[in-house]
């Protein structure tokens, strides 16, 4: 196989890391599961699910090359990283660390197409209770999957976009009325944010559908095209003007995060401000320095 760019040797810890998990994952699949039959017991086969040989059966790789990589002896490529996660049914946040121990970077893009699509039910209630700041969770492609009252309340009749990117980028109403100063302050911050998503999910064609339709709307297309290779400014503790449809013009600061177990979704707080900019009047928190 084409090894991957020359990277420093692992180190022993992050060999038995990743052997560890490996293994792990390998016992957890039965082998008829994989189109093989049944191991025996005996010498060499003390470990449940598939072998080596039967991983680099599935790989198509010569005999031993699984067998290095599993002992931390082998700089994998993309396509044999996916290939190996997916033979052995990794979920995302085993994808992740399987890329960070073996190439020193987070993934380029997702494992599961699906990844990031949904968020446990228990959100709903969660956000519902979340009292003075407006609340929501979308998933992956934005679509809004929960919102509290106080959400509710920054559009005209309380009528929440199914789909905020969509919102944010492509209704005149979001652009020339609620999201003060649009062309300037928002569309930078959101539209790299799009194409940052699509990156990740290349293949996913709701994604690349909103593509599409930013690309040909009049507006927003020659922005986007623009952005290029801009460096993603994420919206965690940014702010921008805003025009509430009840308390009227003002300013949002934005926390972000990401349920653990749906990379990919965003639970976003926005925390609205009458008047002037509220620019340095939140500091950066952090532990007290210890000796």
């Amino acid at each position: 196989m084409n090894e991957g760019p020359a990277l420093p040797p692992l180190a022993a810890r992050d060999r038995m890391s990743l052997k560890t998990l490996l293994q792990e994952r390998r016992a957890a699949i039965h082998p008829e599961s994989a189109g093989f039959p049944p191991r025996q017991a005996g010498p060499g086969r003390r470990v449940a699910g598939l072998s080596q040989e039967q991983m680099d059966l599935l790989l198509e790789r010569t005999p031993g090359t699984y067998n290095r990589f599993e002992n931390g002896q082998l700089n994998p490529t993309a396509e044999f990283l996916t290939n190996v996660a997916r033979a052995l049914r990794l979920n995302e946040q085993e994808w992740t660390y399987l890329w960070r121990l073996t190439r020193r970077e987070y993934p380029p893009y997702t494992l599961h197409r699906d990844s990031g699509m949904s968020v446990p039910g228990v959100w709903q209630r969660v956000v519902e209770q979340i009292d003075g700041a407006m609340a929501y969770i979308t998933d992956a492609a934005w679509n809004l999957l929960a919102h509290n009252a106080e959400f509710a309340e920054l559009f005209p009749g309380g009528e929440v976009p199914a789909n905020t990117m969509r919102w944010m980028t492509l209704d005149p109403r979001a652009r020339e009325d609620v999201l003060t100063d649009w062309a300037d302050r928002w569309a930078p911050m959101v539209l790299p944010q799009l194409r940052h998503g699509v990156e990740m999910r290349p293949n996913h064609a709701e994604l690349r559908r909103l593509e599409a339709e930013v690309q040909a709307d009049p507006v927003a297309g020659p922005l986007y095209r623009e952005a290029g290779d801009t460096p993603i400014p994420y919206p965690d503790g940014s702010e921008r003007p805003i025009r509430h449809s009840r308390y009227g013009p003002g300013w949002v600061t934005t926390c972000v995060a990401e349920p653990v177990t749906s990379p990919g979704a965003r639970v976003m707080l926005l925390l609205y401000s009458p008047g002037a900019s509220l620019v340095s009047r939140h500091p950066v928190l952090s532990a007290p320095l210890t000796s």
